[in-house]
């Protein structure tokens, strides 16, 4: 049992990160209709920035600032060099554009900082870990985590639901046209919502930094478990990325923890192994497969 709460919380940790990164994403193509596959690049923008200032000054608090300025500006100026062309456009043209900004980014990234991995150490605060129940002791740091996601997620809601510029938002997701008549700087409420989803990308990224290394590449790795959980949940809708993100985190870890134990009853040690780390792979996939063929929409946003 100690086990499996432990696995949970790892779920629900992962599923927190990957909100980070499907909140903003979703945000971008729910509202302004635009493909980004760059949004990933932001996650490593935040990553390198926050680690490299942690590692030069010492202060992981310094650290996030840095994650938050660089890819707050990779966002604004992405939005207004690049993106703000492609509204209206074949979301082939956007696929294409923003995929050249992933080659782009990860050259400069690795002129500027080689190709070797950085790393950033737990602040001491937050080092350590902490008995939930007993017997089960878990990082601190992986609870901050946790923490933070919801406490983003409900400051999200509040933003969305209940101030003017939620509003404003919600309008222009709507009927940009009819938003803009009103008087409404459509352009720069676009750009806004765009710099805050590279914020909370860069978040995610500088987040993970303790976690795993940050490298080169790391955005492509989890841009596409990020879409998933955009299909899912329902596009443009954060109470479904929050959701959805929950979901796919638990099922991934538990299906990587569990699977190739279960499937050691009825096969081989090696071949149970093989099967479950490619069942486990797939596992997530399989689910937004299964939300397309029954909620086309996502299972938050209305089929009508």
């Amino acid at each position: 049992m100690t086990l499996f709460l432990e696995q949970m919380l790892n779920g629900v940790q992962f599923g927190v990160m990957l909100f980070l990164l499907a909140a903003g994403l979703t945000l971008i193509f729910g509202i302004m209709g635009v493909i980004n596959l760059a949004h990933g690049s932001l996650y490593m923008i935040g990553a390198y920035a926050g680690t490299w200032i942690a590692g030069e000054t010492g202060s992981f608090l310094l650290g996030i600032l840095g994650a938050f300025a660089a890819a707050a500006l990779a966002g604004v100026a992405i939005e207004y060099l690049v993106v703000r062309r492609l509204y209206g456009r074949d979301h082939l043209d956007q696929v294409l554009a923003t995929f050249g900004l992933i080659l782009i980014f990860n050259q400069t990234i690795t002129l500027i900082f080689g190709r070797q991995p950085l790393f950033v150490s737990v602040p001491a605060i937050l080092d350590g870990s902490i008995e939930i129940v007993p017997g089960l002791e878990y990082p601190l740091y992986r609870l901050s985590i946790i923490v933070v996601g919801l406490l983003v997620a409900a400051g999200l809601y509040l933003l969305i639901n209940k101030t003017r510029i939620g509003m404003l938002v919600r309008a222009g997701s709507t009927n940009r046209d009819m938003v803009r008549a009103l008087g409404v700087d459509i352009r720069l409420l676009y750009t806004l919502v765009f710099g805050l989803g590279a914020l909370l990308a860069g978040l995610a990224g500088f987040m993970a930094g303790p976690i795993m290394a940050v490298q080169v590449g790391m955005g492509e790795q989890i841009l596409i478990t990020t879409f998933v959980v955009v299909v899912v949940g329902g596009v443009g809708s954060i109470r479904g990325a929050f959701f959805a993100s929950l979901f796919l985190g638990v099922v991934d870890t538990g299906l990587r923890a569990y699977l190739p134990g279960l499937l050691r009853h009825v096969l081989a040690g090696s071949e149970a192994d093989a099967l479950g780390a490619g069942i486990s792979s797939m596992g997530i996939y399989l689910i937004m497969a299964i939300v397309l063929l029954i909620r086309p929409k996502g299972l938050f946003m209305p089929n009508t």
